[in-house]
């Protein structure tokens, strides 16, 4: 029998190393401490079984209603991977679930996350939970607990994913959503950072195996590398959003992800009423032309997948406007009017893109 076979197995020998992963936990510790709320601090602490949060902070409501999210970021984790960029993927885990929360209105709480990996590398897997950290404090809520999963066998050692959950709470009569929409009101788009964390299964497709593309190449219409694009972070709009509801009247929110601008829209319009969206409005980064070109991509595929420069549509009262517009250029949201609330009349889906993309 040969060494391995006549001495006894172990976690470690099966490619769990436990001491690792108690380092990432303190290496993390820091980061999380800076999203504390004060119905967190105090409650417990990093590395218990469970994430507190003081609901007595709710008695302020009349009627608390709770909101929640899940989701990841796609395969946009392989560029992190591939350029050994972790601190920035944290940005988009948050953006996702938290700007999904904020759509009906509700204000972030707290946000859980869960790190899959090959293998435990101590300061990659604090990295990542750095951006999260960073990701929580833009939007307001805090980081209360997570979990770091090794899986030797099933995930390469450098490879990872990630995902999280997190809840929110609006007041009952401030809900929004579609029941809120009236035909006359304005749909308000809030420019993207660039593609956000959908769509890179087709992005990658197109500029790594089609176009032959490097990630460390430069291009000149980027400013920048392709790698750099590509991982911009996702912009988190849930405290530009709650502050619409503060200084405006706002019947609702889409948060624009996978699906594209017309579908996302088309959830929070309700039967009868139609969002007619007019392209001239904005002109789209040259991120997404490039994906279109390079692969040969037809818009309405394109628009389908991407986001196409638009990450999150408020509708609004036509005379609230302008004090919208103002408030997300006070922000630094660029932000413009998109298109109309009108009758369903002909139209088969609750909204639709016309007209061409102002050059």
């Amino acid at each position: 029998m040969s060494e391995t076979e006549t001495t006894g197995a172990s976690y470690a020998a099966a490619g769990v190393d436990i001491e690792a992963g108690d380092r990432a936990v303190e290496l993390m510790k820091e980061w999380v401490r800076k999203t504390q709320r004060p119905e967190v601090a105090g409650l417990g602490g990093l590395g218990g079984f469970a994430g507190l949060f003081d609901a007595s902070a709710l008695k302020r409501y009349e009627r608390p209603l709770l909101a929640s999210a899940t989701d990841g970021v796609g395969t946009k984790v392989d560029i992190a991977r591939q350029l050994g960029v972790y601190d920035t993927i944290g940005h988009d885990l948050v953006a996702m679930v938290m700007d999904d929360i904020v759509v009906c209105g509700a204000e972030p709480l707290f946000m859980t996350d869960y790190i899959c990996v090959g293998k435990v590398h101590p300061e990659r897997v604090a990295a990542i939970v750095k951006g999260i950290a960073e990701g929580c404090v833009l939007a307001g809520c805090a980081l209360v607990g997570g979990e770091t999963a090794e899986h030797p066998g099933l995930l390469g050692p450098d490879d990872f994913d990630v995902a999280g959950a997190g809840t929110g709470v609006v007041e009952a009569d401030r809900l929004l959503g579609a029941d809120r929409i009236r035909a006359g009101d304005v749909v308000i788009a809030m420019a993207s950072s660039g593609l956000h964390s959908n769509g890179y299964s087709l992005v990658r497709h197109v500029l790594f195996d089609r176009a032959g593309m490097r990630l460390e190449q430069r291009v000149e219409e980027f400013g920048r590398t392709l790698g750099e694009e590509l991982l911009e972070p996702t912009r988190i709009y849930s405290l530009d959003c709650l502050a619409l509801t503060r200084t405006t009247e706002v019947h609702a929110f889409s948060h624009i992800t996978g699906g594209g601008l017309a579908a996302n829209l088309a959830r929070v319009v309700p039967e009868g009423l139609h969002a007619a969206v007019d392209r001239s409005t904005w002109t789209p980064g040259a991120v997404f032309d490039l994906v279109g070109t390079a692969g040969r991509v037809e818009r309405l595929e394109l628009e389908k997948t991407l986001n196409m420069g638009v990450g999150m549509m408020a509708v609004v009262p036509a005379d609230s406007v302008d004090v919208a517009l103002t408030t997300l250029a006070d922000r630094g949201v660029d932000a413009w009017a998109a298109g109309e609330i009108t009758e369903r009349g002909t139209h088969t889906t609750g909204a639709t893109l016309t007209g061409d993309y102002a050059a």
